[in-house]
């Protein structure tokens, strides 16, 4: 028996991986975080499967379903949304699965930066504009964040921004990032990405606030900060440079 955290991906049913859809498919139970995990997703769970929205449920009465199918001898679809690695909430779950002696592999999962990035069709690292992405949150009713890990801090490197869990705090991140980044930076707002409903703002350190305000997006929304969201400007990648030769691409000889 083993409990499979799979990484569902942001939303789509057919942003999962084929290995995290096989899983489903063969698990006789299945947990989803219904919240963040379309239903869609887990459709393809065995007949007669046990199949349990686990968004009202606490973390005591999901280890209770996962200790009963272990004493059944039955593996475990534990489906999360996006990449479990990130706010995934699955560390709590694996330790006490350690202390109580159950076998549990993760299958990772498209992240929903990624998904939003492919939709924007936004390369999020450019050539001299930015070579760094930082996702990070800002701090909440449920936690705060750890000492160095504030926006002020954080936006001194420049890089771009992927900031979860934060649609509530944005005149804090206003304050705090447009001395560091301009009231001119671009933003994009990515609200339920992979959903039949999903959305994208598009405006500046300066407007999006009020943008955001007037679309009433109050949850499940990821903000995008940096100047790679706008830039048309940069130099080509010397990846495919013909001048730039490397070891899959040497230098000819003349001649």
């Amino acid at each position: 028996m083993t409990v499979h955290f799979i990484g569902a991906g942001p939303g789509d049913p057919e942003l999962i991986t084929v290995r995290g859809q096989r899983l489903i498919a063969s698990c006789p139970v299945c947990l989803y975080a219904g919240s963040l995990v379309p239903p869609a997703v887990v459709e393809g769970a065995p007949e007669g499967a046990r199949v349990r929205d686990t968004a009202p449920m606490t973390l005591d009465e999901i280890l209770a379903e996962i200790e009963a199918a272990h004493a059944a001898g039955q593996d475990v679809a534990r489906v999360h949304s996006g990449d479990p690695s990130l706010y995934g909430a699955i560390a709590e779950q694996i330790r006490r699965l350690d202390a109580a002696g159950i076998p549990w592999e993760i299958t990772p999962g498209v992240p929903a930066f990624a998904a939003a990035a492919a939709a924007m069709g936004k390369e999020l690292t450019l050539p001299e504009i930015s070579q760094t992405l930082i996702v990070t949150r800002t701090a909440g009713k449920a936690s705060g964040m750890p000492e160095g890990e504030d926006l002020e801090t954080l936006g001194k490197s420049g890089a771009t921004l992927a900031l979860h869990l934060s649609i509530r705090n944005l005149r804090e991140i206003e304050r705090r990032l447009i001395p560091l980044y301009g009231a001119d930076c671009p933003v994009a707002v990515a609200y339920r990405v992979g959903w039949p409903d999903e959305a994208f703002l598009h405006g500046t350190l300066g407007d999006i606030r009020e943008k955001v305000r007037k679309a009433k997006l109050t949850r499940t929304a990821l903000i995008f900060v940096g100047r790679v969201l706008g830039e048309a400007e940069f130099r080509d990648s010397a990846l495919y440079d013909g001048a730039h030769p490397h070891v899959l691409r040497p230098k000819r000889r003349a001649g």
